[in-house]
């Protein structure tokens, strides 16, 4: 059943199932998506003449204009930057600027290259659980799926899945969910008792990074990602 569009997939959820600290199946995919969106941004395509209209028209929002900054490639980030300021100018100092400007501040080249392509992972991700026995296996071993990413990966699935099947999926997410959200609730508390001096020389057990874990959860980024 393996497909190319469906390598990423997998292979996001096999890495979660074999280690379980790395969270969200769909997080996983993000972040790849990301790192490879970066890499050809910063890369050769960064002087395509396509390409270059829509960096100058879109910018970047500023999450991925510090991923940029941070990375060695710092003349292809400033060659953009180049032709965006002219381009921000000429907006700026145009006829309707309000709206112009406005547009230009809620846009990012890379955040549209990645939603588009996630998008589609979705899809692939509920036609697989339809398709494929296997692949309800791989989120049966899911530690969790994040907060945003189980609401979407929900609605893709009812769209995409007779009643039934979708009944069974939703049973099937949701008892995944709520099991790490019963523990992340326990590891939370724990983590607030352990300021109260009666809980001083007790041990931290797995409460130490609670308020990170439940932030990832709640969130889908890490600290990093802010």
């Amino acid at each position: 059943m393996e497909k190319i569009y469906t390598i990423p997939v997998n292979e996001a959820f096999d890495a979660c199932a074999e280690d379980n600290a790395k969270g969200c199946p769909f997080c996983e995919m993000y972040r790849a998506l990301q790192e490879k969106e970066l890499e050809i941004i910063l890369g050769a395509s960064m002087m395509e003449p396509d390409i270059r209209i829509k960096t100058n028209e879109m910018g970047f929002c500023d999450k991925h204009y510090f991923m940029m900054l941070k990375r060695k490639n710092r003349l292809s980030l400033a060659l953009m930057l180049e032709s965006h300021l002219a381009e921000v100018k000429k907006e700026a100092d145009g006829i309707g600027a309000v709206k112009k400007i406005g547009k230009i501040n809620d846009s990012c080249y890379v955040c549209s290259r990645i939603n588009s392509n996630f998008d589609k992972m979705f899809e692939t991700a509920a036609w697989l659980y339809d398709a494929d026995r296997a692949f309800k296996e791989k989120i049966e071993k899911q530690s969790y799926f994040c907060m945003p990413h189980y609401h979407k990966f929900l609605t893709v699935c009812k769209n995409a899945l007779n009643k039934r099947k979708y009944a069974d999926f939703e049973n099937l997410v949701k008892n995944i969910n709520m099991n790490y959200l019963e523990s992340l609730q326990e590891d939370v508390s724990w983590f607030c008792k352990k300021f109260d001096y009666r809980y001083k020389e007790e041990p931290w057990g797995n409460a130490k990074d609670a308020p990170e874990r439940a932030i990832k959860f709640l969130t889908g980024l890490d600290e990093e990602e802010k």
